[in-house]
């Protein structure tokens, strides 16, 4: 598990550094771009939504780990949010570029609260990582609802 962790920071970090014009030869490239990025951090936010939703065992490294995944992959998908990609996925809703502004600052939220979920998930306390999971999943609820069809 902390091989993959090391490859999607290392991946994120080569990915911050491209700027987003050059990244993406085709629009479905950056669709697919997007929707990695996104899948990856479902993943690793449902093993803690799972943990604190007593699913799942509780395990404080492993929820920071997962932690950490969500913090980095939410400064991703954004970039993958371009021109001429708004009719390749059925999942985009148009308002994601018809209201711009509104997408941005929920994109905005979404990474203000992932690394506050990190830092509760290194506090190794149960009832403060639920509190940071909840506000992040409110967060990611918020998105959803206005840009995404279900």
């Amino acid at each position: 598990m902390k091989v993959v962790a090391t490859l999607a920071v290392a991946a994120a970090a080569f990915t911050l550094a491209t700027p987003a014009s050059a990244q993406f030869a085709k629009p479905e490239d950056a669709v697919k771009y997007r929707q990695s990025a996104m899948f990856i951090m479902g993943q690793n936010f449902g093993r803690i939504g799972a943990m604190v939703n007593g699913k799942a065992p509780y395990d404080p490294a492993a929820a920071a780990l997962s932690a950490e995944i969500v913090a980095e992959m939410a400064r991703l998908p954004w970039p993958g949010f371009v021109a001429n990609t708004d009719k390749l996925s059925q999942k985009a809703k148009s308002e994601i570029w018809t209201d711009a502004a509104k997408f941005k600052e929920a994109s905005e939220r979404l990474q203000n609260a992932a690394p506050k979920l990190a830092a509760a998930a290194k506090t190794n306390n149960m009832d403060t990582l639920k509190a940071a999971f909840q506000d992040t999943a409110g967060t990611c609820k918020n998105c959803h609802d206005n840009f995404r069809n279900q």
